[in-house]
């Protein structure tokens, strides 16, 4: 079967194949006529995809399983690619065409979940290590949670994509921390961080295509983080000490930081200020790579505009990798002898 690899896409280019479907919608033109505006996803990359003419009664049909065949053809539009859809239908899709639709981490699960493990393992507390045990002992959970992409399109948009940003935070904490003096309790920092975002493991859903559930749309993995908190501790004896409990459960509401990003507490204690900090580091980090990465279908210097970054368009060139000769030319253009 003909697939068009998104990720190297070209203006001008036939495009053929069956993708993900992400964020279907209708929209009106200028003139006030439906079309039908989404992205389009495989392994490889994702590009928004445009079909002027559109019955806006198709919609659920189009977007039912989460896939679709199209035709049509690759257009350049403001420096950014896009593809202009000529024919679009639903699809069900294997588990092996599965694997070259959805975008999967780069890195070894198997060895991200046994660093995890590991220093979650290192952890000086009793309670600490009794509370990891109790979340590492639900097996569904941590088999979503080696699976699951961090976002639907923001950042670690990808299977595997929570257990990458969560190894992440955990291994920056643990290169940080020193640099506070022990002023900062590690062992709420690590378990902090590998809980802050379980919830996602159920806020989201990809075996159609990245989508949040109704868990999601009506609970979200904050809210969800907390309550999972509570279920946990309450099965510990003895139990947490002190006002443990509480702190780690503001670490978990208060992660995302402000309340218009969804936090639904601040962050009232030093190693909460810490992880909400290094979570939107990771996140916008790894948002902006994502985004300037030279295998995404774009041309021209700079990316499109970033909602999550400021709404700003990012340079993608690197100028320091123009290669060794030219950086090694002195101000009269002659090479150094």
């Amino acid at each position: 079967m003909v697939h068009t690899e998104l990720g190297t896409l070209a203006g001008s280019q036939w495009v053929s194949g069956v993708y993900c479907l992400g964020n279907p919608q209708v929209a009106t033109t200028r003139q006030g006529k439906p079309y039908l505006k989404c992205l389009l996803r495989d392994a490889t990359g994702e590009v928004p995809g445009r079909l002027w003419s559109f019955d806006e009664h198709r919609l659920k049909d189009v977007a039912a399983t989460g896939f679709v065949q199209i035709e049509g053809s690759a257009e350049t539009f403001k420096d950014q690619v896009q593809i202009r859809i000529d024919t679009i239908e639903a699809c069900e899709v294997s588990e092996e065409q599965m694997q070259d639709l959805l975008p999967s981490t780069s890195q070894d699960i198997e060895s991200m979940f046994a660093d995890v493990v590991g220093m979650l393992t290192s952890m000086e507390h009793p309670a600490m290590q009794a509370l990891a045990n109790a979340y590492l002992g639900d097996e569904q959970l941590i088999a979503r949670f080696r699976m699951a992409p961090a976002a639907m399109a923001m950042h670690h948009a990808w299977i595997g994509g929570l257990l990458e940003h969560t190894w992440q935070l955990m291994r920056i904490a643990d290169a940080v921390l020193p640099l506070y003096r022990g002023e900062l309790n590690r062992d709420l920092v690590l378990m902090g961080l590998f809980i802050h975002d379980l919830g996602k493991t159920i806020e989201l859903t990809w075996e159609k295509g990245f989508d949040y559930t109704a868990e999601g749309n009506l609970v979200g993995h904050i809210a969800r983080g907390a309550i999972w908190l509570q279920q946990k501790a309450d099965t510990l004896d003895p139990p947490l000490p002190g006002e443990t409990l509480r702190v780690l459960q503001n670490i978990v509401l208060s992660h995302h930081g402000e309340a218009e990003y969804g936090a639904l507490k601040p962050p009232s204690t030093p190693e909460a200020v810490f992880i909400s900090m290094l979570d939107n580091l990771d996140a916008k980090t790894q948002m902006a790579l994502t985004s300037v990465q030279s295998g995404t279908a774009m041309v021209g210097d700079f990316t499109d505009r970033i909602w999550g970054l400021w709404q700003n368009r990012l340079y993608r060139p690197r100028p320091l990798d123009e290669g060794v000769e030219e950086s090694a030319m002195d101000a009269s253009g002659e090479l150094f002898g």
